[in-house]
């Protein structure tokens, strides 16, 4: 099964010099970020709708098997609060598709004022076209009595872990999505994430992974050394 792992983002000046070459223009970020990681979570979708033409030059400078999670916009999560949404999730969508076999996951972030509201959930759930892969990241604790619901509609629970929060097991699912947040990862934390990821690879499901940038172009490293670990 499929491994995708990366970072939050990719267009870090702060990397050059480390993950990026010293001399590499920005406008090559993309290309070089593609050769050494198999795939990106975008966050800047969150606060704005992306441009089409943007998101179709992406796919052209990215390899076959290359994947974009995209973040969805804070207006379906955070104004609508999943409520009424479909106009404002079928624009956000819609825009997504120009990615083509390079899109993976939409991520919803719910904010953390959201408590669990069962019914909520069903109704955008069943909104949501099956042809997109959907993972939602909740923060209000109330929302634990909601994964069973999440995994029978066909979408992953996203298992988001920081230095407040720890995760000890990858929550069952159709795929998993994973945010390794901390701000540092040894390479033994390293290691017991792959013994994870691994497990679940080997039942049948997809992976998808992705560190939080840091400056100087850590994460980077360590979603390269998380992909050899499972690969050992």
């Amino acid at each position: 099964m499929p491994l995708y792992v990366g970072t939050s983002g990719f267009a870090y000046k702060g990397w050059k010099g480390s993950f990026y070459p010293g001399d590499l223009p920005q406008r090559a970020f993309l290309e070089h970020y593609a050769s050494r990681l198999p795939a990106v979570e975008i966050n800047h979708t969150f606060r704005r709708y992306p441009a089409e033409t943007t998101l179709a030059k992406w796919a052209s400078q990215t390899p076959e098997g290359f994947r974009f999670a995209l973040k969805a916009n804070r207006r379906i999560t955070h104004t609508l609060r999943l409520r009424e949404a479909d106009e404002a999730t079928g624009d956000f969508l819609g825009r997504a598709r120009t990615l083509g076999e390079r899109l993976g996951p939409i991520l919803f972030q719910c904010p953390p004022t959201l408590p669990h509201d069962r019914g909520l959930l069903e109704g955008f759930l069943g909104s949501l076209p099956p042809r997109f892969r959907c993972a939602f990241e909740f923060r209000h604790p109330s929302w634990e009595a909601a994964r069973d619901l999440v995994a029978q509609q066909g979408a992953a629970w996203c298992d988001a872990e920081t230095d407040d929060r720890a995760v000890e097991a990858i929550t069952p699912g159709p795929f998993a999505y994973l945010r390794l947040r901390k701000e540092a990862y040894t390479d033994g934390e390293l290691g017991a994430w792959a013994e994870r990821i691994a497990a679940a690879l080997a039942d049948g499901r997809d992976v998808y992974a992705f560190l939080k940038h840091e400056e100087g172009g850590a994460a980077a490293a360590w979603a390269g050394r998380l992909l050899d670990l499972v690969g050992d």
